[in-house]
Order: C-alpha cells, then structure tokens, then sequence
C-alpha cells in the first residue's frame, strides 16, 4: 500500500540523517485576538513542531489580514486556525469559493453565539431575552459613565461578529438604550469580573466555546429565532456603505468552525497540509484550552504541549497513524 507523505514524513522524522530534508517542512500560522483561536494556533504548531518535526511560526493579525495573506500563498501567513461562518463567509466567499487560493478543512466543531449577562444581574432584575435590555430600569443600572446608556460589549475591533453585534443593536431597536462597545476581549472579561465583584449591570457579546463558561456564572439571552429572511449581514470588506445595507434581526444560525490553509502550502509542505486536513476539535476542547490560558493565565504553548501529551491517540489519528 501507498504510503502517505505524512507517514513518509513522520518516518523520515525519525532518522537523523533524513532530519535535513525533512526541515523544509515549514508553516506560518495566523494567530487572531480571541483566546480560542489562539490556543488552536498554539496546538496546530506544537503538532507541526513535536510530532511532524517541522517549523511553525506564529503571526499575529486580524481576520482579513490573515485571509489575504493566504492568498497570496507567499508563506507569510499559511493558516486561519479558528474560522467562524457564516460570521467570516465574506472572505471565505471571495478566496474560498471565488479566487480558490484558499481551502477550508471539512472537520468542523459547533458553535453558537448571542448575548450574556451575569446570573446575579440577570435573576435579580429579570433579564431573560434579548430586548429586556432595551428597559429603562435595565439600561440604567448597565450605565457606568452617565451617559444616560448601558454599556455592552460587541466585540474586538476587526472582528466580523462585531460588526454583526453592532448591526444588531439597531435592528433589536436598542440604540437607544444601549451603547454598544468595542474593546479587546481582555477589556470585556476585567469588566465582567468587575461588574460581578462590585454588583453592577453588564451585557456582552459572548459565545460558545469560550473560557467564560469556566470562569464566571453567567447566561445567554433568548432571541428572535433564526430567520434567513432576517438575517443580511454586509461585512466592510463588501461595501463601505456596509451598516446601511445590512439588516440583521434575528438569532445567529449555529456555527460552523473550522481551519484554513492557503492551498500554496500543498506543494511547499504537503506532510503539514495531510495533518489539517485530519485536524479535528470539539467545542469542549476549545472552551477548556481557553479557560486554561485567559482563565488561569497560563502560557498558550504550555497548554498545547501538555494537551498533546495526555492525548496521544487523538494526536495520532491526525497524523494519520
């Protein structure tokens, strides 16, 4: 039977003399803001770097910096580690679909996203749904400047589920009432923290798989059921008239998450290319690799390390072994 360039790689990987050839095995991957994507960066290069015996580097960028990077298929930037759709679609659309320079794997996890409030805040004043938020008593008790508004967090700046959230404030009718902020996740999990601690109102963008679930009790509000017919969401790399286009008054669908690689990289490292495309996570794995770097404040290769060791069948069936 033929043997895959993986195997022949990895066999090769064993032998000191092949060691020189087998170091062209090289990748560059993507590293975006949000703590999950971090950790599946840090673990796909800790597989490339352990257990496949290449080199992996880390490149920090948002979602459309790391999209036309790959692109390009320079080697600058080679992977998107944590792909969200439909929320990314615009550039899976345009370099996926329509260029074809970019592939995306076919073992997706679940996911799901909406709006949290602590447990404490929310069963003290009866917040439930998505709207309770537009209620004056609500809005009030979420206004920490005096600005008359309760501030929510939508998202980090380049992210596209932000500008999701942003559209959603308008079409949920809460401008009115609500600020909707956009700061790093760092900003959001300090502030969630705080307003827990000190018994204050606070709302935020939250979803699933995140640490959150690990670090605090909080909830997801109910909304609106997802409706297609409801749901046309512009990102700015599509329009700059983008928010005016858009409209979006209904519940995200559930999510797909998967990774994607520039499909220059199968003939610069096709040993690297047969591991993603094994590549599979959970949602759990995810939440629990986040709760152990922005939860515990540990390092995100530590994690990745120590992951592989406790869980060498599963890293196995990656490789194809």
């Amino acid at each position: 039977m033929k043997k895959s360039v993986l195997g022949l790689a990895l066999a090769m990987a064993t032998s000191l003399s092949a060691a020189p050839a087998f170091a062209a095995e090289k990748v560059n991957i993507g590293v975006p803001s949000w703590t999950g994507a971090q950790a599946i960066a840090h673990l796909l290069a800790a597989v490339v770097e352990e257990r496949i015996g290449g080199e992996a580097g880390l490149v920090p960028g948002n979602n459309a910096t790391i999209f036309q990077a790959m692109d390009q298929g320079k080697g600058d930037i080679d992977v998107h580690p944590d792909v969200w759709l439909p929320n990314q679609e615009s550039f899976t659309k345009k370099y996926v679909d329509g260029k074809g320079t970019v592939t995306l794997s076919k073992n997706p996890y679940e996911g799901n996203q909406g709006y949290c409030v602590s447990e404490k805040f929310g069963k003290a004043n009866n917040i439930t749904d998505i709207a309770d938020l537009g209620r004056p008593d609500v809005a009030m008790k979420m206004d920490s400047d005096g600005n008359g508004k309760g501030e929510m967090w939508i998202g980090a700046p380049g992210w596209a589920s932000a500008n999701v959230n942003e559209v959603k404030v308008r079409d949920y009718n809460l401008l009115e009432f609500i600020e909707p902020i956009r700061a790093e996740e760092s900003v959001k999990t300090a502030r969630v923290k705080d307003s827990i601690a000190k018994d204050e109102g606070y709302a935020f963008y939250c979803y699933k798989p995140h640490a959150i679930w690990y670090m605090f009790d909080v909830y997801m509000l109910s909304e609106p059921k997802y409706d297609p017919a409801k749901y046309k969401m512009v990102q700015p790399s599509d329009s700059p008239d983008w928010y005016n286009e858009s409209f979006v008054a209904s519940k995200d669908a559930l999510k797909n998450v998967q990774i994607a690689w520039s499909n220059s990289l199968q003939e610069r490292s096709p040993a690297i290319v047969e591991f993603f495309e094994r590549f599979s996570l959970t949602a759990d794995d995810v939440s629990q690799f986040a709760h152990e770097i922005s939860g515990k404040g540990r390092e995100a290769g530590e994690v990745a390390r120590e992951w592989i060791a406790k869980n060498p069948d599963r890293v196995d069936a990656w490789l194809g072994l």
